[in-house]
């Protein structure tokens, strides 16, 4: 597969994504040959059990152990069974599976095993992108700024627009698409906005049995605490500049902060909290964005995509609005990020991830091949 490393090919490359909201693995197609977006390929998607959630969540904070091996367990299986469904790919981006990160620490810890993939797909696999880049003295979060950065191009953007991601952890690319390259000085801004899902999603799975607020129904009959908000945005984190990131859990004392409040109300706090990140976030911005894309299960929250409308002086709107896939977009992003990294283009810079300098992150694992 020397074909992997030449420049200028475009290969079909397959993305998947396990994100921190821990619902499923996502597999997405791409064709790219790491810089220009040349077709969008199929996509599918499984959604973890409620038994393989409870693995993942007892998980979450864990560097290692029997917990984590029974997670990575879990992880291997669901992107085998997955994984297996697509025929005719170049090479695969696997992201594995965020359990624990701590970029100033431990580093950062995802499960999953790109080189055992590669033997039992027979096809290369890129993976382990973040923990390059936290080596050279970056944060290994967001990744997905430079897929982003493509797609502005892709969908000729003329002014400086935005993506959200909100998934577990919300997190922001400012892009301007009169740059050539993303990892130009002045081209992109990334960072992780605050928490998103993970709260509303653990409020509401141990308050009222349910996986999650579906369309923001629980949220939409509630009462927003201020204060409780108020007290949130005052956490130092808001004030830091970016580029900077988050784990998963940084935020999960703000469930007790609303234990008081009735479950509508409790719900309605938690995402006004998450829609008060993102225009804090938005003003870390080198100007303000022509439009804000919304990307990842957040966008499917109608309460949350509502109260983001009131809080932001720009237009917001799902990036399915403008021809892309806001369930699939974390998942092209890795298959994008695999192409670079084959190829040694930058898949971060100081702008995104504040690490030292543009580096190409992620482990290129072929196939074995046994003596002949």
């Amino acid at each position: 597969m020397d074909k992997v490393k030449m420049n200028g090919v475009t290969l079909r490359a397959l993305g998947t994504m396990s994100g921190t909201s821990l619902d499923g693995v996502d597999a997405a197609v791409l064709e790219t040959d790491g810089i220009k977006i040349y077709g969008f390929g199929p996509t599918e998607y499984v959604p973890y059990t409620s038994e393989e959630q409870s693995v993942l969540n007892a998980a979450l904070g864990h560097w290692d152990g029997e917990i984590v091996e029974r997670a990575a367990d879990v992880v291997m299986k669901a992107h085998c069974n997955l994984l297996g469904v697509f025929a005719e790919v170049d090479l695969i981006g696997f992201h594995g599976q965020t359990v624990a990160h701590s970029p100033r620490q431990n580093g950062t810890l995802q499960l999953g095993d790109g080189a055992a993939l590669a033997g039992y797909f027979k096809t290369p696999v890129v993976w382990d992108f973040r923990s390059l880049d936290i080596r050279m003295g970056g944060q290994g979060a967001p990744l997905a700024p430079f897929f982003h950065f493509a797609c502005a191009k892709w969908i000729k953007a003329s002014q400086p627009i935005a993506f959200l991601n909100l998934g577990g952890v919300g997190n922001i690319t400012w892009i301007d698409p009169d740059f050539d390259k993303p990892e130009e000085v002045g081209a992109l801004l990334a960072f992780d906005t605050g928490p998103a899902n993970a709260p509303i999603n653990d409020l509401v799975r141990n308050r009222v049995g349910v996986p999650f607020d579906a369309d923001g129904a629980i949220a939409r009959n509630g009462t927003v605490d201020v204060d409780a908000v108020q007290s949130f945005l005052e956490d130092p984190y808001f004030k830091l500049p970016p580029p900077k990131s988050l784990d998963r859990n940084d935020f999960s004392e703000i469930i007790n902060s609303v234990r008081n409040l009735s479950d509508a109300d409790a719900t309605a706090t938690i995402t006004a909290m998450c829609a008060a990140s993102v225009a804090q976030a938005v003003s870390h911005c080198p100007k303000m964005p022509s439009q804000i894309l919304v990307t990842g299960g957040g966008r499917h929250n109608s309460a949350l995509m509502e109260m983001l409308c009131m809080s932001l002086d720009c237009s917001v709107a799902p990036v399915d609005s403008v021809g892309l896939d806001g369930d699939m977009l974390e998942a092209q992003a890795f298959a994008y990020l695999a192409v670079r990294a084959a190829r040694n283009l930058p898949t971060s810079c100081p702008a995104t991830t504040a690490v030292s300098k543009a580096v190409s992150g992620g482990v290129l694992s072929f196939p074995f091949r046994s003596a002949e």
